[in-house]
């Protein structure tokens, strides 16, 4: 199988299609990040990198011979929490490149198989890129095959693509230390680098927060543990804006701390927090620990909150195999 990745990153599409135990005969990435570029062939050298999508007419590229076409083109005209720009989004605009691209290798192989992967977003932008596309989209959240929250859509054709099913992997799975509030992450970003806060975990759910006991950490969240659970200790709730943490937290908490009594109110300062490690965000987009270990961790965050959820990718290729 020859495979063209187009907004390749990391090669996530490539650690998938491995997975179901499909090694390419070629596999072309178009790609500029140099940081996701080195990651890439250092993980499989063997890799064509083409550069830029937008040069696409001046590549080296056996294309009577391609039998995949992928990518994930760029989301933040088409997000709900960008501008809602959609196609007048410089970015999203590079949807247009992928149909092009698509275009001219059906002219040439009219049994091309594609995916197109992108984030939730608003019915009128869904159905205008499933007109262009002629194929319906599959919705699938990552939750079902990982620890992450991570609804993104699908336009494949593919054949029998159906929703993975769910492997109960919890968040406390794949933590390296520490204990969590919720048995799944909130979804990474390309910014999860920049860290998170108790507000805007709390408040705007967002940006995954690892709690754990710290005599030295200077941000202090001070609990009550109550029957009711493990709720931040801040006077007047309603003020601060925190809700309660949960149920899930004092129960792992009332083994890491050793609660002698559960009923009587205790207040925990030093418990601190952090966000998760790049290991672990490599757990969530079920990538292999230290795939990213080649460059910097603000590079290893930004490519992982750019990439696929690698197993909700592998489940779609699997009918690949019988397909060519």
């Amino acid at each position: 199988m020859n495979v063209l990745s187009l907004f390749d990153g990391m090669s996530c599409g490539q650690i998938a299609l491995n997975k179901v135990g499909i090694k390419p005969s070629k596999y072309y990435a178009a790609e500029i990040d140099k940081h996701a570029i080195k990651v890439t062939q250092t993980n499989y050298p063997e890799t064509i990198q083409l550069g830029d999508v937008t040069s696409w007419r001046d590549w080296d590229v056996d294309w009577p011979n391609i039998d995949l076409l992928i990518g994930g083109s760029p989301c933040q005209g088409f997000s709900f929490a960008g501008k809602q720009l959609a196609f007048d989004d410089s970015r999203s605009k590079l949807f247009f490149v992928f149909v092009d691209i698509l275009e001219h290798i059906k002219r040439i192989n009219p049994n091309i198989k594609f995916m197109l992967e992108n984030v939730k977003m608003r019915k009128d932008y869904i159905a205008e890129i499933t007109r262009i596309l002629e194929v319906k989209p599959i919705c699938v959240n990552s939750d079902l095959v990982s620890a992450q929250n991570r609804v993104r859509y699908y336009w494949v054709n593919i054949e029998d693509v159906e929703q993975p099913s769910d492997k109960g992997i919890v968040l406390s799975d794949i933590i390296e230390k520490g204990v969590i509030d919720r048995d799944k992450s909130f979804c990474i970003g390309a910014n999860y680098w920049k860290g998170g806060n108790l507000k805007s975990y709390f408040e705007k759910h967002r940006r995954q927060l690892v709690f754990e006991l710290s005599t030295i950490n200077p941000r202090v969240v001070d609990v009550s543990i109550t029957d009711d659970g493990i709720r931040p200790h801040r006077g007047d709730k309603r003020k601060s804006g925190l809700s309660e943490m949960g149920r899930l937290l004092f129960k792992d908490a009332s083994k890491t701390y050793t609660i002698t009594s559960a009923h009587a109110p205790k207040i925990i300062d030093n418990l601190g927090y952090r966000k998760l490690t790049p290991i672990e965000c490599e757990r969530l987009q079920t990538v292999p620990d230290n795939y990213t270990n080649h460059v910097s961790n603000t590079q290893r965050y930004k490519m992982l909150g750019n990439g696929w959820t690698v197993d909700v990718i592998a489940h779609i290729f699997k009918n690949l195999k019988g397909q060519n």
